[in-house]
């Protein structure tokens, strides 16, 4: 500014006609004449640096396309770029939407977007890899909480692990077997029957007690043919897209919870539509997992199927307490597999292997009178 006035003065002087002056001050004299014409027009102001942003941006998004972009985030307020430019193109396949970096700083310029925490990610233990829909189904309760009116909600949700397919996220009366077992007859009758059911181990799906921790659920589960299987101890890392389901769930449903616990199922009802049929899940190339789930060939049994073993094994029937009897000695085994028929075969000379239908329990010695875990 000293500089500009320094030059206005010296013109004003009269002294250097216009070339010497801008000579002088190395500068063209298109740049004399500008500065001359703008403290004509503003006085010592219009000397000061002006905005060297361009008038016109050719690469800006337009007016209706931000419209669109904003509604759609407004309505499903925890989706991300990917997701809406998905929806969005699947939606009007003729319009041209903008990259991924531009709805993103679209987002954060309304306010609409904040980053996230970063999560330390552990190495999970290796579970059985889903290839197809139905391979492997995984269930878990999501955390219990209270509706505005006091009620305790304990959702028990029911996903496709290849899919993503949110199977059923039900709101039960009480978090025990006979309940979890209602929702999954409704659920087997209309899919059909997975491979492998995937749960932590907590109850109703496990029990502390007895061989492998099984509970009259998963007794269930492998006379329809189902293989349970369980996560490691307090290792919820190991059945991460479930656990990535419940955090999702929770932030579009729950927080806050609804006034009921019958208007809580509704809004999970209106999740799982929305997440099933119009959500874009990136992990399936942005298409919703109704476009990739298909029912499981295997439907549910209209009776209970007995495991059946070789004429090698020696066949018992656990009793009332969970026993059965060998050599005149009672060996507990499970009170979940009270009635049902277990199978034992000598594999070494004084070494019997227990097994029940596809499961080994254990083995019993001759030496002793209990059941020796199998590693």
């Amino acid at each position: 500014m000293d500089e500009r006035l320094a030059f206005i003065a010296d013109h004003r002087r009269g002294e250097l006609g216009m070339s010497a002056l801008c000579r002088a001050y190395a500068i063209s004299r298109k740049t004399g004449y500008k500065l001359l014409t703008r403290y004509r027009g503003e006085g010592p102001t219009g000397l000061a640096d002006r905005s060297r942003a361009p008038h016109h941006h050719p690469q800006a998004i337009p007016a209706d396309v931000q419209t669109s972009v904003v509604t759609l985030r407004t309505a499903h307020p925890h989706w991300g770029p990917r997701k809406l430019r998905a929806r969005l193109q699947r939606q009007h396949p003729a319009q041209s939407w903008p990259a991924l970096s531009s709805i993103g700083a679209l987002l954060r310029q309304r306010g609409l977007t904040r980053p996230a925490p970063r999560a330390a990610r552990g190495a999970p233990r290796a579970v059985t890899a889903s290839t197809g829909p139905n391979d492997v189904w995984t269930i878990d309760f999501k955390g219990w909480f209270r509706t505005g009116d006091g009620q305790r909600c304990d959702p028990l949700t029911v996903v496709d692990d290849a899919s993503r397919y949110l199977l059923g996220c039900t709101v039960v009366a009480q978090a025990t077997g006979p309940y979890v077992q209602r929702c999954l007859e409704r659920l087997f009758r209309h899919y059909g029957l997975p491979a492998i059911l995937r749960s932590d181990n907590g109850p109703p799906f496990a029990t502390s007690q007895g061989a492998l921790g099984l509970s009259r659920l998963a007794v269930w589960w492998i006379k329809l043919g189902i293989q349970p299987e369980r996560i490691a101890p307090g290792h919820p890392e190991q059945n991460p897209r479930h656990e990535r389901l419940h955090r999702t769930l929770k932030a579009e449903t729950a927080c806050p919870p609804a006034a009921t616990r019958c208007a809580q199922q509704q809004a999970f009802d209106t999740f799982q539509y929305v997440y099933n049929h119009e959500r874009p899940h990136e992990a399936l190339g942005q298409r919703p997992p109704a476009l990739v789930y298909t029912p499981s060939p295997r439907g549910y049994p209209t009776r209970l199927s007995t495991p059946e073993y070789a004429a090698a094994f020696v066949v018992r029937r656990v009793r009332h307490a969970g026993e059965i009897k060998w050599r005149g000695e009672p060996i507990f085994l499970s009170r979940a597999l009270t009635g049902e028929p277990v199978g034992l075969q000598e594999v070494a000379d004084g070494c019997w292997r227990v097994c029940y239908g596809p499961l080994v329990l254990g083995c019993l010695h001759a030496d002793t009178h209990a059941l020796h875990p199998v590693a």
